[in-house]
């Protein structure tokens, strides 16, 4: 497993492999397939762990608001759809307890799109583990980034965390985030960059 993971970040950052345009798809959809199930891993190993605290501040950033139409984009893991959805659910629960209507929480919908089916997978089985997503709040997609199935300005947000990096053409991703989003609507990208700090750098 490691082996693979090691093969993966050599695949992802520039200057361990030159890759192909027309190879790259196919080489991360099948280095992604086989560590689906290790996906977090691989992400702490490359940040030190410091990447689920990076999601955290990413959520806060995007503030999230029951009733609120979400895609999540290369999120098959669910990792950042769930922290939406939990922080979606503590707000809906603040405003119960002050008797406001709470059919808003019924209209949340938090896409989670992947091109990977192993990625959607494993999300699902850990959105079931939780108990999330169980009033059809959640919802899988197989989908390119490249090439989106939804309508123009129909979602309020748009989130990719540690994806871009993995897309063959990110202007047109971006165009396809743009096509979707409201007016209004907030598109926010977390992704790791290169290291200046020489010890760091070295590690």
């Amino acid at each position: 497993m490691l082996l693979r993971i090691i093969l993966l970040l050599r695949l992802l950052f520039p200057g361990f492999k030159e890759v192909r345009e027309e190879e790259k798809s196919q080489m991360v959809g099948n280095v992604f397939s086989s560590v689906a199930s290790n996906y977090d891993l691989m992400n702490d190993l490359m940040s030190g762990g410091l990447h689920r605290l990076w999601k955290e501040r990413l959520v806060s950033k995007l503030n999230p608001f029951p009733g609120m139409k979400h895609l999540d984009v290369a999120g098959g893991t669910g990792d950042v759809a769930f922290r939406i959805l939990e922080s979606i659910n503590s707000v809906s629960y603040r405003a119960r307890k002050d008797m406001l209507d709470d059919t808003l929480q019924e209209d949340t919908q938090i896409y989670v799109c992947d091109i990977n089916p192993n990625m959607l997978n494993v999300g699902k089985k850990r959105a079931q583990e939780r108990g999330l997503g169980e009033d059809g709040s959640l919802v899988w997609v197989q989908g390119d980034a490249e090439a989106l199935t939804f309508e123009d300005d129909s979602v309020d947000g748009y989130t990719i965390a540690f994806g871009i990096r993995n897309v063959t053409h990110i202007e047109k991703v971006l165009a396809e985030a743009y096509r979707i989003l409201k007016k209004g609507g907030r598109f926010l990208c977390l992704e790791l960059s290169h290291v200046e700090v020489p010890v760091f750098k070295q590690l």
